[in-house]
């Protein structure tokens, strides 16, 4: 039997009517909610975080086509133009004469191990910076997710409060009923309301935490106003899948992006040892270059050489370092260090991503089991409230057991409906953890919230 049955025909109708004024004030924008993937894509397109992310491997595609014309044959146009005056005593004047000079140079590398390892260095950095993009993209979801569902805690909240509110209303009502009808102590009449002023003050917090956590979410997501979709009652919570921990390990060391960017910085400092050793390896160039000069008066015309005369080379150009005064060897034993730090970098990535899956599994796994716990706590509070009440109209129980079994069913259901969002949070950070985390995963949530 539900507890308003308990209740007088009129009693009744004012607890529910205060029951519905807490849930329409809790969720105020329920018929146009938005949905966690509508809201993830607003905030793809506003969060400064993300689109900084975005900007910086943008950026990197350039950093790797910069260092692939290492690869191309480059070429240059060098050009003067120049006057100048002779005072000589053989002519026993002044002569002034011009000139106009072009160059057109090319180069090509033939051969050249340190351009090689550059260019490769250049294309793992861009692979990092799809990495960090990927880091970004998860961190994105967690963040929108978590204030999504901190706002759904905090509606909840406040409806608990505002439905315990309803509860203390009728109780103090019929303490000051009973009292003056002489069937009830003043006490009772206190004790109610000593618990309404504390629920005033409680609503008061329970409002100011909601509005805070909507304006978080408004900020992240560069809408004002938003109202998400609650979660649908009764609903399928997802367990983890599979259900082996080791599994979503393995998972996550072959694909999280932490553990990727950690293996192309090894990449990249085993790269710059190559490099540093290339310089002690010749290059090879072919070179060709054409120039031109025009040149009248001066001492050209003392020399009888005015006039156009143009002049073509091509050849091949070796460099090949002797000696580098120990710079060379100095910096090949500096690599090496360092490319034993990005290897042991690597290994504390995979060691911190499979504790942290591991954590996250197990985080999952006792969110559930609260959830089951909790749904049995409400069951046998609502029995209680049930007895508790009923004992009161026969005079076996008093106010005071009343107004806390209706606090402890108030209580249960508030943290049952937290538990229910923790669950599906800690979802998505087990699929974060193990960096599996995509648009799916949000996807995959949206038929157990409310259409």
């Amino acid at each position: 039997m539900s507890p308003f049955r308990l209740l007088k025909p009129h009693a009744r109708r004012l607890a529910l009517a205060a029951l519905a004024l807490a849930l329409a004030a809790a969720w105020p924008g329920l018929a146009s909610a938005q949905s966690l993937q509508q809201l993830l894509e607003a905030a793809r397109g506003y969060d400064a975080t993300y689109r900084a992310a975005q900007a910086a491997a943008q950026s990197a595609e350039f950093r790797a086509a910069q260092a692939d014309a290492l690869g191309r044959p480059s070429a240059a146009l060098n050009a003067s133009a120049g006057t100048s005056v002779t005072d000589s005593s053989r002519t026993a004047g002044t002569t002034q004469g011009s000139q106009l000079r072009a160059e057109l140079s090319g180069r090509y590398a033939l051969f050249n191990r340190g351009n090689q390892a550059t260019m490769a260095q250049a294309r793992k950095a861009l692979d990092v910076a799809k990495a960090d993009l990927a880091t970004a993209e998860q961190d994105l979801i967690i963040r929108v997710a978590q204030a999504y569902f901190d706002v759904l805690t905090s509606e909840n909240a406040l409806g608990a409060v505002r439905a315990s509110k309803a509860f203390i209303t009728e109780q103090l009502a019929s303490a000051r009923r009973n009292f003056e009808v002489g069937t009830a102590p003043i006490t009772d009449t206190r004790e109610a309301q000593a618990r309404f002023d504390l629920v005033l003050a409680q609503e008061i917090a329970a409002e100011n935490d909601l509005r805070t956590k909507r304006i978080a979410l408004d900020q992240l997501v560069g809408t004002s106003g938003v109202a998400p979709k609650p979660l649908r009652t009764p609903a399928e919570l997802p367990g983890p899948v599979p259900a082996d921990p080791e599994q979503w390990v393995s998972t996550a060391d072959q694909g999280h992006p932490a553990i990727r960017r950690a293996r192309l910085g090894l990449d990249v400092a085993t790269l710059e040892t190559d490099k540093a050793r290339a310089a002690e390896k010749p290059t090879v160039d072919a070179v060709a270059s054409v120039s031109g000069t025009n040149g009248r008066g001066g001492l050209d015309a003392l020399n009888r050489s005015n006039g156009t005369s143009t002049v073509a080379s091509a050849g091949l150009q070796l460099n090949w370092p002797l000696f580098t005064g120990g710079a060379t060897q100095n910096r090949i034993r500096e690599t090496l260090a360092l490319e034993e730090q990005s290897r042991n970098q690597l290994e504390a990535a995979r060691r911190g991503v499979a504790l942290g899956t591991r954590q996250a599994f197990f985080g999952l796994q006792s969110v559930l089991a609260q959830v089951k716990a909790l749904e049995a706590a409400e069951a046998s509070s609502k029995l209680a409230l049930e007895s508790t009440q009923l004992g009161y109209r026969v005079g076996v129980r008093v106010n005071l057991d009343v107004l806390n079994a209706q606090s402890q069913l108030v209580t249960t259901q508030r943290d049952l409906a937290a538990a229910r969002y923790n669950v599906l949070l800690a979802t998505l950070r087990l699929k974060q953890a193990s960096g599996q985390l995509g648009t799916a995963d949000v996807e995959a949530l949206t038929p157990l919230l409310a259409p």
